[in-house]
C-alpha cells in the first residue's frame, strides 16, 4: 500500500469520520425500525357464485324410504350365506396345567455372625428372604448364594442360575 494511502488511514480525522457516519446510520436505523404494514383493505367480489342449472327438487322423491322394497316377514327358509362346512370339529378340552411361571430376581443376600446366608428374592411382586436350603417357591430350593449369583434347585437337581437384579422366569410346578 502507497504510504500516503496509509498516512490517512491512520489518521484522526479518518476516525472521527467513521465515528460519525456509524452514528448516523444508528439514527436512521432506529428512526426507520418500526416499519409500515402494507395499507391492506378488503375488496368486493368481481364474480358472483355459480348457480347449478340440474333440477334437484325431484330428487327427493327417488330415495324416499317408502319406495324401498319391505323385507318378507320371518320365513322358515335358511340363510343361503350360513354354512357349517367350514366350522371345524369341537375339539378336547384342554387339560388344566400342571406348571406355571413365576418371574424371579436376585436382589443380594445378607448373613449375620454365625447364621447362614439369608438370599433376598423378589418373586413376582413380593420379596422374600429365604436362607440356603429354604425353598423358595413349590419345589424351588436356595442353593448357593454369592455376590453376583443364586443357584436356585428343585427336586429333581435341576439348576437355575439367577444374575444379581437380573429378572428372569422360572417355570414351578402348580401346588
Amino acid at each position: 500500500m502507497p504510504l500516503a494511502l496509509l498516512q490517512a488511514l491512520r489518521s484522526r480525522w479518518f476516525a472521527w469520520g467513521v465515528h460519525a457516519s456509524l452514528w448516523v446510520l444508528l439514527y436512521v436505523v432506529i428512526m426507520n425500525a418500526g416499519g409500515h404494514a402494507p395499507p391492506f383493505h378488503d375488496s368486493r367480489a368481481a364474480t358472483f357464485p355459480a348457480q347449478s342449472s340440474a333440477p334437484i327438487g325431484r330428487l327427493d322423491g327417488l330415495f324416499a324410504t317408502a319406495l324401498w322394497p319391505k323385507p318378507s316377514a320371518g320365513t322358515n327358509s335358511a340363510n343361503p350365506f350360513f354354512t357349517r362346512y367350514f366350522v371345524p370339529a369341537p375339539s378336547p378340552a384342554a387339560p388344566p396345567p400342571t406348571t406355571r411361571k413365576i418371574e424371579v430376581t436376585y436382589q443380594g443376600f445378607y448373613e449375620t455372625g454365625d447364621s447362614p446366608k439369608n438370599a433376598v428374592l423378589k418373586v413376582g411382586d413380593a420379596f422374600v428372604i429365604a436362607r440356603i436350603g429354604a425353598p423358595v417357591a413349590t419345589n424351588l430350593f436356595v442353593a448357593q448364594a454369592t455376590m453376583q449369583s443364586l443357584t436356585l434347585t428343585n427336586l429333581v437337581a435341576q439348576t437355575n442360575l439367577l444374575l444379581l437384579n437380573a429378572k428372569k422366569e422360572i417355570e414351578v410346578p402348580v401346588k
